[in-house]
Order: C-alpha cells, then structure tokens, then sequence
C-alpha cells in the first residue's frame, strides 16, 4: 500500500513550461527571474522588499546577520517549531533561550513572553530578538508581540515558513507591519514550493540591501557601497563584508512564480480539507486546531492532540499503527532544546512545561491541495483503527 505523505507538493504543466522556459534561457541564475518573483511575493504581501535565497534556514540567518546579532547576544524563540528557528542565532554566535507556547494556538505565548520579559530586564538579559513561529501556518498575536517589543526594545523576525497565503487581522501574513523582518519557505511540502528555497521580506530598505550582501558572498555593485579605489583600476564589484553563497536560482524562482498564480487556491483547498477534518473527527478522543478568529491560516500543517486519558493507546501506539496503515503522519515538533545538541548546553526536560505537554499528544495529518476526499476518508479510518474506535 503507498504511503498517504503529511504533505506534498502540487506541480502543474504550467509550472513545468514555466521551468523549461528559463532553462532554454540565456540566465540559469542570477537572471532576471529571481527579481521577478521577488516582487511577486512582495506585491502579494504588500511589503516593500523581498530578498530570495536558498531555503527558509538562510534566510533566518542573513535576517539576524541583518540585525546585526552576534557574540554575546541573545534570541528568544519557541520551542515548538523547527530546529532552524533556532540554530539561526546560533550560526551567528548568540545565545538562544525558549519562550513556551499557548496551550490553544501552540504558538508562542504572549502571557509566558510577557512574564520573561518582565524577569529579564531585572536581570540584564533581555534579547536583542525575538523569533515568533507561525506554526502549521496560524499567526501568532503579532500585534501584542509588537507592543513588547516596543517596551523592551528587541526586534522581530517573524519566522512563517507555514504561512505564506494566510492572514492576520485582516492583512497578508508578510506585511512586516509587526515585524522587522518575515521569513518564508518554499520546501515542497509548503504552501507553494521553488523545490527547495526561502524568502525574507522587510520594509526596511536597509535591512534589504544587508540581506542581499549577505546572501551573496558580502558582496556589492552597488556605487554608492563600495571603497573608493583608483581611477585607473576597474572595480565593478567589491566584497565589503563577510557573506554567504545563499542565492537562490532563476530555475527555482520559475518555478516559485508560476506558483504563486495557484497560492489562494492551494491555501482555499487546504481550508476545505481542514473544515472536513474537523467534521469527520468530530466526537473522536482528540482535540482538532483551534484556530483563532484574528486570523486565516495557511494550514501548512493538521495537528491532532489525543486524549490519551480516553484511549488505551499510547501516543507512540497511536503514532505507529497510522504509520504501519500507510499514514505518513509526522511529529510537529519535538521541543527543540530536548535535542541532544541543545541537551547539551544545559536545557532540560520539562524546561516549557506546555510544550512538553503538547510534545506527547501531538500528530500531524496528511494535508496537501491534492488530497482527495477519498483519501482523506482513509486517513480518518485509520484514525479510528488506531484508537479502537
């Protein structure tokens, strides 16, 4: 039996003409395809600047390079997200520390983020930034996140690898109008996908001119940028600072351009999915997404929490029986500091005590554009045969 993914990529022929396209072309990368779909994202989002690289974790690294984090500072993220969250400030050499999430939304907590905030300023050791995840594609309260910032002082990457395509409050999820800076991803098991591939976005001219240095070996051609030199001597690009080779290819961004045509229907399809899921689980032990009226989510991801109490399954039981009836569920996410790597630098079980919480009832369904109601309704039998139902 072939397996049923948690998520996968949706590729039409137009998206396969838009690719050949640029590879019968003159410019496999640094061409003008890159800016194109630069400016589609940006126009989108209705933000000013958009800088395409290489995936969602290069991103989050020039986005803090940008911010000009560095030794000795600090970066505040949940623990329920991706290790890349994380290992960004890391890369630049800061401290990381954990803020734990809403037990309705399992988004990092403004009330838990509030109360550290109000601790670390007593203590010195407030963070220069703070990296909000929008997980399963659900914003988190950007506005309240906002205000924080504007009394402590930190600034605000807003990583929304989930959630390109959703809303907050009414505006597209990338506006950058609670943050200095958004992050998407473009992995095929996203919203919409360049195969592999991320984007950061900001309002911030500045931040956009360092973001694209850094992307590119720290490099510029830009006049205004570079040292003076002599007259004599040709300097049609200079390398002014430390960078990386995080370009992302015109060949990547052909494809990140045609998808972009299908965003809202990729996103809509996902809605209908969830709202079926919804339905069909209703009265099940487990608790579907809540999902809070502020916002319209991308849903990158379903997640159900069991009711391990009702059940006579363990959530491993429950988790390897759907996996054994050809179910490619997930686990989103183990807490990042129970990685051993972060084990190891002192954090330890039970550090955010809801994270842990969720950590042993989660699970993350198949959902994708192209799941059909067919298979949609075998993942919910399989659902029941794992709980006995």
């Amino acid at each position: 039996m072939p397996m049923i993914p948690y998520g996968r990529q949706d590729i039409s022929q137009a998206d396969i003409d838009a690719v050949v396209e640029v590879m019968r072309s003159d410019f496999l990368t640094q061409g003008p395809t890159v800016p194109a779909f630069e400016k589609a994202v940006a126009t989108y989002c209705g933000t000013q600047h958009a800088v395409a690289v290489n995936s969602a974790t290069s991103a989050l690294h020039i986005a803090c390079l940008a911010l000009g984090v560095g030794k000795g500072d600090i970066v505040w993220t949940t623990p329920i997200t991706f290790v890349a969250s994380a290992n960004c400030a890391l890369y630049c050499g800061a401290v990381v520390d954990f803020v734990d999430i809403d037990p309705s939304t399992y988004n990092l907590s403004v009330e838990c983020l509030a109360e550290k905030l109000a601790i670390a300023e007593k203590r010195g050791s407030l963070p220069k930034v703070l990296i909000p995840v929008h997980l399963c594609g659900q914003s988190c309260d950007m506005e309240s996140i906002h205000a924080l910032s504007q009394q402590y002082g930190f600034k605000i990457i807003e990583d929304a690898s989930h959630a390109i395509g959703g809303r907050y409050k009414g505006e597209p999820v990338g506006n950058c109008r609670y943050s200095d800076i958004t992050v998407f991803s473009f992995h095929p098991v996203k919203i919409i996908t360049t195969g592999e591939g991320g984007m950061a976005l900001t309002n911030d001219p500045e931040l956009a001119s360092r973001m694209q240095r850094y992307r590119s070996h720290g490099i510029t051609s830009t006049p205004d940028e570079m040292v003076a030199r002599p007259d004599n001597e040709i300097w049609n690009y200079q390398q002014i600072t430390l960078g990386y080779n995080y370009r992302m290819t015109d060949i990547h961004a052909a494809l990140g351009i045609s998808q972009m045509q299908r965003i809202d229907e990729f996103v809509s399809k996902r809605h209908a999915i969830a709202e079926r899921y919804n339905e069909l689980l209703a009265g099940l032990p487990l608790t579907t997404p809540w999902q809070h009226p502020y916002g319209y989510s991308g849903w990158h991801l379903y997640v159900i929490r069991l009711k391990l109490d009702e059940i006579r399954k363990t959530h491993k039981d429950v988790y390897e029986s759907l996996r054994k009836q050809g179910i490619g569920v997930n686990l989103h996410y183990i807490p990042v500091y129970r990685q051993p790597f972060y084990e190891k630098m002192g954090f330890k079980v039970g550090y955010c005590a809801e994270a842990e919480q969720y950590f042993q009832e989660v699970v993350s369904i198949p959902v994708y554009p192209g799941l059909t109601i067919e298979l949609q309704g075998q993942v919910v039998e399989a659902i029941r045969k794992a709980l006995e139902i």
